[in-house]
């Protein structure tokens, strides 16, 4: 007499979700990393000029910044400004005003876009150039605490510090990992740890 064994269930598919990204003051992380930045862009009414570009590396927190910016004020946002068209960008330039400031965002210095158009150069050099580097750890762990918070996934300070000590220094990786980790948790039905991290970060898994 054969004994028939219950065929365990398949994993649980995690369902394709959009985190909308919530970019209210008290949301914010700031540290020493963006601590400047976030000073200048809470008061463009005084800046010498009512546009400013936001520099930096890919990751370092600039479309957060931009939005966040763009939800306190009646602006306009252009991010990769270097990528986009010159003529555009100058009369975006000549439309800014006091009340309805322009934000331009850029991985690259103006001196670099190659837009070779003089009247945008000579605009660009009267503007305010504000610059963000690479997260620090703080930063870095702010935002990964707030993604799983904003997932309703509860994590030990010990999960973050040990991402904080492993992923890429951007917070494009931060959110990666968060949504790797989420769609893993859900598919095997187990709890967001170490162990698991380490499987998604360390070995099995490829984030990117």
């Amino acid at each position: 007499m054969s004994l028939l064994r219950t065929p365990e269930p398949p994993p649980q598919q995690p369902l394709p979700l959009v985190w909308a990204a919530d970019h209210s003051p008290a949301r914010l992380a700031v540290t020493d990393a963006n601590r400047a930045v976030a000073a200048w862009l809470a008061a463009p009414a005084l800046w010498p000029v009512p546009v400013s570009l936001l520099v930096g590396p890919q990751g370092s927190g600039k479309s957060h910044l931009a939005g966040w910016f763009a939800a306190q004020h009646a602006c306009r946002v252009i991010e990769a400004a270097d990528r986009e068209d010159a003529e555009m960008l100058f009369h975006a330039w000549n439309a800014a005003t006091p009340a309805q400031p322009l934000l331009l965002t850029s991985r690259l210095n103006p001196r670099d876009w190659g837009h070779g158009l003089p009247d945008l150069a000579s605009r660009l050099a009267a503007t305010p150039l504000i610059r963000l580097g690479e997260p620090d750890d703080e930063l870095l762990a702010a935002v990964l605490a707030k993604l799983f918070a904003d997932r309703g996934i509860k994590v030990g300070d010990d999960l973050i510090r040990w991402l904080v000590l492993r992923i890429e220094r951007s917070l494009g990786a931060a959110q990666a990992v968060v949504d790797r980790l989420d769609a893993e948790a859900l598919s095997r039905r187990r709890a967001v740890t170490i162990p698991l991290a380490r499987e998604v970060v360390d070995g099995q898994f490829s984030l990117f």
